[in-house]
């Protein structure tokens, strides 16, 4: 919230106060709160006062009333507010490092068990749906070639310098020459070895337009399948995403509205190339990124905060991205550096693996 220092700045010493007791005791029940409940609480105030300053912070729209006559609950614009200002950030608690080194440790050497495992914890910890994306790699290619499988398909496969190794399914057409296979394989290999996917295929795509004739229609045909159907920086490519722990995201949402709201967040979750692309726009970022409602048009209605922060590989370039769901009275606190040591754990397991 980029006016954050001015809106401080307008609080006095008892606004600020009763500001971050609202906001702290409904973090921790979900509840709006009443003047009565601050005043036994630690605000030694009348209740008279304390709704006096609990107006003038609903007419700054950091707080607001869900009926005429309940407490007071923070706004997102409160919440962006609070963890701004007033939240101070740690590293994560010992048993919650703990854990999940243990448990990312236990899940092997297998890049989707790894990621898997983190999308779980992130869940089971932070009592949200856990968010990771696949990865993507800018590593030169090592080994490209077009394997025939039943008829109408064929498997092309890269395998990069890494040893990560991906296979993408494409039609051909009946009949298709095994010439056909080796010729695209041997074409791609020549002009993709050594070099990463991103750097190749700009310009095989330039070269197929310019120079058809280097070969024959069905392999020329194939190359092209190939490029667009390979993972990575290839446009148009969707990457997985792994979400854990729906489920979580039904706790507490008994009224019709809390429903509609979780609803229309699993409807999001369904569509995962906006939640993708939100994820990734986190790449450029340096350490944990938080949105809050309506802050990510994704899901301004559902009443949800999404807290992301990028993984990176061995050479600290940004590959990946993971992070937590859940409703916008989530423990800033714990989650924030949970996510934050989780998506440095995942970097480091990730980096040993491609050493191996």
């Amino acid at each position: 919230m980029s006016d954050t220092p001015s809106l401080m700045q307008s609080l006095d010493a008892r606004s600020r106060d009763i500001f971050r007791h609202v906001v702290e005791t409904y973090l921790e029940t979900g509840e709006p709160v009443g003047s009565r409940t601050l005043s036994k609480g630690g605000i030694h105030l009348s209740a008279a006062s304390i709704r006096n300053v609990m107006a003038d912070l609903t007419d700054l729209g950091l707080l607001a009333s869900p009926h005429v006559s309940a407490g007071r609950m923070p706004t997102h614009a409160g919440l962006r507010l609070f963890v701004d200002g007033f939240l101070e950030m740690g590293e994560a608690g010992q048993d919650d490092r703990a854990e999940i080194e243990a448990r990312l440790k236990s899940a092997g050497r297998d890049l989707g068990g790894v990621l898997k495992e983190a999308s779980s914890l992130l869940s089971g910890l932070a009592g949200g749906a856990g968010l990771v994306s696949s990865p993507t790699y800018d590593s030169a290619v090592k080994h490209v070639e077009f394997v025939p499988l039943t008829t109408g398909e064929a498997l092309c496969v890269l395998v990069n310098e890494r040893g990560d190794v991906e296979n993408r399914l494409v039609k051909v057409p009946a009949g298709l020459p095994q010439t056909a296979l080796v010729e695209a394989g041997n074409y791609l290999a020549a002009r993709m070895k050594g070099r990463t996917l991103r750097e190749a295929s700009t310009e095989v795509r330039a070269e197929l337009t310019q120079h058809r004739a280097q070969l024959n229609e069905a392999a020329a045909d194939l190359v092209e399948r190939g490029l667009a159907e390979w993972a990575g920086e290839i446009p148009g490519q969707e990457r997985s995403l792994i979400i854990q722990g729906r489920a979580n995201l039904l706790e507490d949402s008994s009224a019709a509205d809390d429903m509609e709201r979780v609803r229309q967040l699993f409807d999001v979750l369904e569509r995962q190339k906006g939640l993708l692309e939100v994820l990734d726009s986190t790449r450029e970022a340096e350490g944990v990124r938080l949105f809050i409602g309506s802050e990510n048009s994704l899901f301004p209605l559902s009443g949800s905060s999404l807290i992301v922060a990028p993984y990176m590989n061995a050479q600290r370039q940004v590959i990946g991205a993971l992070g937590v769901i859940g409703p916008t009275r989530l423990n800033y606190a714990r989650v924030i550096p949970m996510v934050d040591y989780t998506a440095r754990m995942v970097g480091q397991v990730l980096g040993r693996r491609g050493q191996e």
